[in-house]
């Protein structure tokens, strides 16, 4: 649960008038700065453990396994196993 902070308190009193001059008495979400944002799945290590499976389906594929096992070990769909095989992004 995010922890809400009164703009009177935090925010200089001509920027609190100018906030005002838009929007009054509601919830107000800012954004970190694009510079600052973090990836898709950095945070939690979705993004580090779907590399490392793709990495394994990769290795797996030239190792001789087929499209079907792959499958069957990964619990992927055809189309993905084949995505992941054939992108670029090794």
């Amino acid at each position: 649960m995010a922890k809400y902070l009164n703009a009177k308190e935090v925010l200089p009193e001509d920027l609190l008038r100018k906030v005002q001059e838009h929007i009054q008495g509601a919830q107000l979400y800012v954004p970190r700065p694009t510079t600052s944002r973090r990836g898709w799945g950095k945070v939690n290590g979705t993004h580090a453990r779907l590399k490392r499976r793709n990495d394994s389906i990769r290795r797996d594929h030239e190792e001789g396994m087929s499209i079907p096992e792959l499958m069957d070990r990964y619990y992927l769909g055809y189309d993905s196993i084949r995505k992941i095989i054939y992108s670029k992004d090794c």
